[in-house]
């Protein structure tokens, strides 16, 4: 790399060299060219010269405190690039150079990852030390030919009752898990990890709250003889490049581990922060809202994203895909709780009100659907679940019915079954948070009580 202190003039504008930088920090909101303001963010845009690189390209800014700051390429305005500092803080100013990072867009993989907790950027942010290893992989991964998808073929267990009973899941399949705030996403996420069985775990803790990432790293390594996990953490307060990044790498390093033939679990919480992410970038670099302030960068994002989990025919391996995805205000319309659920194999919605008096996990059960189980369960399972979701869905359509005493038991058969069972409904789907049942045990269970 050309010593910044020493570069000349003479290679400004040369892509493999050091480049000039309009350092200049434009606070998005005044800007009169652009239709939407950040949202949650006081970000900057870096217009660059002689920067010739595509997007998502990375450069590093010496800013004046003498920190090489990270920026990453997200759109073109004329000749110019436009770039966002992955610190939002850094104190940056005309003039200031830039030089190409090529290392910016690959991971860096293997199993001295197992354990450790790192970074946007991959840098290790547990204090144990630098991170060893020897291969990279694209961050943006690899395009494959989709006749290497391989089919959902079998179970996995995931140790949560209702999700094996009810909604089970296979093994390379993606499931989306909707809720509103505080209705115990994170709780569940803890669960599944808990129980799941899988070679390798993957855990991306997107736009959290920096208490809850230190809550999980303290929960994971509590855990005597766990699946070996490996954790991208970003916080909310970090730039939306830095969000991004963190999703990608997690999703790389999920499918290098797939390429040696393992099963891999990802988990990415949440999703909504990732298409935040980009509808801050996207709105910054000038694109126009579409849905609810959304652009469409932010909306096709989210296909990109879930396309690169799943079986892998070649290899044998698989992830296993679970995205958390918030529903602002309870709306299950939003775009992206809407396009995460139109692309992913199936959706659980948990449920404020059962949330409320204290069941969880609050999956309604009526509203939540694994698209695979029909193709991996067998005939006696399916029979206890459409029996289960039957009486589910009588209960909720005559509950108001009930409640006002407009309805007299013994007018229909369906009816007092359903009013019967919901108690033992709601008990095969509470489970404590430290409780795990295996697949076998959960199918069971529900066998024996919904069997017709």
């Amino acid at each position: 790399m050309t010593d910044i202190s020493t570069a000349t003039a003479e290679t400004i504008g040369s892509p493999s060299s050091v480049c000039d930088v309009l350092a200049r920090l434009d606070d998005i909101g005044n800007e009169p060219r652009y239709v939407g303001k950040l949202s949650a963010h006081d970000n900057g845009m870096l217009e660059v010269t002689g920067f010739e690189y595509p997007i998502g390209y990375s450069g590093r800014v010496i800013a004046t405190d003498g920190r090489e700051i990270s920026a990453e390429v997200v759109g073109f305005k004329g000749a110019k690039t436009l770039m966002i500092p992955m610190v939002q803080d850094a104190p940056l100013r005309s003039g200031s150079r830039v030089s190409p990072y090529a290392k910016s867009n690959q991971a860096a993989v293997g199993e001295a990852l197992f354990g450790r907790i790192i970074g946007p950027m991959g840098e290790p942010i547990d204090g144990k030390g630098p991170i060893l290893t020897t291969e990279t992989v694209p961050l943006a991964g690899q395009e494959d030919n989709v006749l290497r998808r391989a089919s959902v073929s079998r179970p996995i267990d995931i140790g949560i009752r209702g999700i094996n009973g009810l909604l089970t899941m296979g093994q390379g399949q993606r499931m989306a898990i909707i809720a509103g705030s505080g209705v115990g996403k994170s709780m569940l996420i803890n669960q599944i990890l808990d129980g799941v069985v899988a070679d390798v775990v993957v855990v991306g803790l997107i736009g959290e709250r920096g208490r809850e990432v230190n809550d999980f790293v303290s929960r994971r390594r509590g855990l005597k003889g766990s699946v070996p996990t490996v954790t991208v953490a970003v916080p909310a307060d970090h730039s939306p490049s830095s969000r991004l990044k963190a999703a990608y790498r997690a999703t790389a390093i999920a499918e290098h581990f797939r390429s040696k033939g393992l099963s891999v679990v990802l988990v990415i919480d949440s999703l909504t922060r990732v298409a935040h992410a980009q509808r801050e970038i996207g709105l910054a670099a000038g694109e126009p809202p579409t849905m609810k302030g959304y652009p469409p960068s932010a909306l096709s994002l989210i296909p990109r994203l879930i396309e690169r989990a799943g079986n892998d025919s070649d290899s044998g391996g698989s992830i296993t895909a679970i995205y958390t995805v918030l529903a602002d205000g309870d709306d299950l319309d939003d775009p992206v709780v809407d396009s995460a659920r139109a692309i992913a194999d199936g959706h659980i919605i948990l449920s404020r009100p059962l949330a409320e008096q204290g069941i969880f996990p609050a999956i309604d059960v009526g509203k939540s659907i694994s698209r695979v189980a029909v193709d991996i369960i067998e005939p006696e399972h399916q029979e206890a679940q459409l029996h289960f979701r039957r009486l589910w869905s009588i209960y909720e359509e005559n509950r108001d019915l009930v409640l006002m005493g407009a309805y007299q038991a013994g007018n229909d058969s369906s009816i007092d079954e359903a009013l019967a069972s919901w108690p033992m409904l709601i008990e095969f789907i509470k489970q404590k948070p430290r409780e795990l049942v295996d697949f076998q045990t959960s199918v069971g269970q529900l066998s024996s009580l919904f069997s017709s």
